[in-house]
């Protein structure tokens, strides 16, 4: 019986809360590394530091990485958040809420990119 209420509340979890809520993260680690080493990192506008180095970006929202470093032309790394199509799959198959759940909170969106890893050029 034990068993079956912790089944059962498994299952009302999923039905009042989005699939993306459940199975994806809110935030994903992203290497960042160039060559020449040593570039000056600037995300979303603001300097976060200099490769190579790892960050925690939000898994929500797309993120402009620009890499700068004096004498080399700036390079830029789009990480851009797109809607997993098994995640909207699942919530329309759990029904209305889910739906609402993740397209209010965009946690069906995850970052496509796995990491940035940029050839700066010479000026």
């Amino acid at each position: 019986m034990r068993h079956m209420r912790h089944s059962l509340f498994v299952v009302a979890l999923i039905l009042v809360a989005g699939c993306g809520t459940l199975f994806t993260a809110d935030t994903k680690v992203i290497p960042l590394d160039s060559n020449p080493v040593a570039a000056e990192v600037v995300i979303d506008g603001v300097v976060q530091g200099v490769t190579p180095m790892t960050l925690e970006l939000s898994n929500r929202d797309s993120h402009t990485i620009q890499f700068r470093k004096e004498g080399y032309q700036s390079v830029v790394c789009q990480l851009n958040a797109t809607v997993s199509g098994g995640i909207v799959v699942l919530d329309i198959l759990g029904g209305l809420v889910p739906l609402i759940v993740d397209a209010a909170t965009g946690n069906w969106k995850r970052l496509e990119n796995e990491s940035c890893e940029m050839q700066l050029s010479e000026q």
